[in-house]
């Protein structure tokens, strides 16, 4: 700490922290050597284990908003707004591994393609590679401050838990996940993702079990829950400024479901997809994956709930604002103070955090990196580079991304969420639609590809920033209307431009047979 020494109960969590950091560096170097070609850095050689592929893609797609957003949303205004962000999120992953795991894993070991970008170019038969360019500056784009928003989202949970100072803090844990992703690429992003959903549920476990014995049991967590307006309710909201119960009307139920759509359009989910080493597993990934993000987010809305019980009782702090999203850490804080073992399972807890936030990091950090090298310098300006010093190439451009991500991070009143809910809406804007169509309708040309993805890219900017400020029917979350947007135009582009040529059709033919 600066300027006074930890307690016992801080050192404790503190180790427990910075040993799970080291473990995750040392299963980064472990599999560094199964990386001989730019195929098995950036897609694993497509040789995936369909328990890894499921919980590896879980857990890239949750980051810290599982365990920070979610309770802190169910403190503050109980089940609504969580709840049908929950059945959103649950209908988009079960959907995307049912509708598009299968077909993208076949379509692109079909095209040759490992990147999202280059598959959009391999689909259309684009030899200029238009599409990979347009793909790639919009993975840059929104991933860079994505993964900016995962570091400074580690650099606040020491600095808040050990009064340290925020850009150490910031940095350490930035070199950590750069580090183990450079050194084992999508291997040991993969594999760290998948025991990093292990500790994910281990936390939410130990918390929500903590809470509810803390808090009296069950029945006195939904007691003092039920004496709050509104809070039990999908259809109203809880103020906890006023303590009245505020409509949760239609706009708002559609604009929080629509959250799913982002799922079509997220290249660190759809490269998990394509990097599985037999589809017939996918139906096991997609079984595994489901009720994981189903369990997982309905323990997190109770931790909520428990949490403001705790509140309640003053065993923790009354948490306004932002300040919600911390309940796990205030819940930590007050179990490390049982002792010593208990300190480290606390350390174990907060190490939940820190996998949330680092697994969703390592796999944009990876997205970002393959779009400037494999998609831009090797498939757009045709450079030919020795597989060796692509790789080497690979790797530096990796760590130039996470630098720029650290600089991006440097302000600590950033907002973390608000990042993420733009880029969320950036990717299922931009490529959900034009993906869907790739994949399942033959018509489909590269005109219309390339209108859906610009259309749906200019419309998030104009939706967030001119249209949803004038609020009422229009305050709905930028990602529907882009997301309609760019697939009315790549329908209609498609259907006014010349279709495909047969070569290009006989490969969709072959895909879907």
């Amino acid at each position: 700490m600066e300027g006074e020494k930890m307690s016992t109960a801080q050192i404790g969590m503190f180790v427990t922290m910075v040993v799970y950091l080291v473990a995750m560096l040392l299963m980064g170097a472990a599999v560094a050597n199964r990386n001989k070609t730019v195929g098995d850095f950036y897609i694993g050689g497509r040789h995936l284990g369909p328990l890894v592929t499921a919980m590896s893609a879980e857990a890239s797609d949750m980051s810290s908003y599982l365990l920070m957003g979610i309770p802190g949303l169910a403190y503050l205004s109980g089940i609504a707004d969580a709840g049908w962000t929950i059945i959103g999120l649950a209908a988009g992953t079960y959907i995307n591994w049912l509708v598009t795991a299968k077909r993208i894993r076949r379509y692109t070991e079909a095209t040759g393609s490992i990147t999202v970008p280059a598959f959009f170019s391999d689909r259309y038969g684009d030899k200029k590679n238009i599409l990979t360019f347009i793909a790639a500056v919009i993975i840059i784009v929104f991933f860079v401050p994505y993964t900016a928003s995962g570091f400074a989202g580690c650099g606040k949970l020491f600095a808040i838990l050990f009064n340290t100072n925020y850009h150490t803090a910031m940095i350490g844990s930035a070199v950590v996940i750069i580090a183990y992703t450079m050194l084992g690429g999508f291997l040991a992003a993969s594999t760290t993702d998948f025991v990093q959903s292990i500790v994910m549920s281990a936390a939410l476990i130990i918390v929500l079990v903590f809470e509810t014995m803390s808090a009296g049991g069950a029945s006195a967590v939904i007691g003092n829950a039920r004496g709050l307006a509104g809070y039990f309710s999908m259809l109203h909201t809880h103020n906890a400024v006023t303590g009245k119960a505020e409509p949760y009307d239609i706009v708002r139920i559609i604009s929080t479901l629509a959250w799913g759509l982002g799922y079509f359009g997220m290249p660190h989910i759809l490269l998990r997809f394509m990097a599985i080493e037999d589809e017939k597993k996918l139906s096991l990934s997609r079984r595994v994956a489901t009720i994981w993000v189903l369990i997982s987010m309905a323990v997190s809305v109770c931790i909520g709930i428990s949490g403001l019980a705790m509140s309640s009782n003053g065993l923790i702090p009354q948490l306004k604002g932002s300040d919600s999203e911390t309940v796990i850490i205030k819940v930590s804080n007050l179990l490390a103070g049982h002792g010593t073992i208990f300190a480290v399972i606390a350390g174990i807890v907060l190490s939940g955090i820190l996998a949330s936030t680092m697994s969703t990091a390592d796999s944009q950090l990876l997205c970002a990196s393959s779009s400037v090298t494999s998609d831009i310098l090797t498939k757009c300006l045709h450079t030919k580079i020795p597989e060796k010093k692509l790789m080497t190439i690979s790797r530096l451009a990796l760590v130039g991304i996470g630098v720029l991500g650290v600089f991006l991070a440097w302000n600590p009143n950033s907002s973390v969420f608000q990042i993420v809910s733009f880029a969320w809406a950036g990717f299922g804007g931009t490529f959900g639609p034009v993906m869907l169509l790739a994949l399942f309708w033959k018509r489909s040309n590269r005109n219309g590809a390339l209108a859906g993805m610009v259309s749906g890219g200019i419309m998030i900017f104009v939706w967030k920033f001119l249209v949803r400020p004038l609020g009422g029917a229009f305050d709905i979350y930028e990602l529907l209307p882009a997301f309609l947007t760019a697939l009315a135009f790549d329908v209609i582009v498609s259907l006014l431009t010349k279709a495909p040529d047969k070569e290009i059709t006989d490969v969709f033919e072959k895909v879907g047979a």
